[in-house]
């Protein structure tokens, strides 16, 4: 099973895609809030969640998606399908 580490390590570069360049991108942690910090459009957040279920083969869905607005949050989902699994 992953810990949040590795996780977090898979989940920056999805990230990091969707986001501006003048989005805090070096300082991504737990806390960061996709849309106020990071800069993410709502439309870009639904890539990032069709780019997560794919690199960790699972599925997310839309109860789970409406949490995944920080960071801390799509990891404890990540966390969440990955065990389910």
């Amino acid at each position: 099973m992953m810990n949040r580490e590795e996780i977090i390590a898979l989940l920056k570069p999805i990230v990091i895609t969707y986001a501006p360049p003048s989005a805090a991108l070096d300082h991504i942690n737990e806390e960061s809030d996709f849309i106020t910090d990071l800069k993410i459009n709502s439309a870009n957040l639904v890539d990032i969640v069709l780019d997560v279920e794919e690199k960790f083969d699972i599925t997310i869905d839309n109860q789970s998606m409406e949490k995944m607005l920080t960071v801390k949050a799509a990891i404890d989902v990540i966390s969440d399908k990955l065990n389910e699994k």
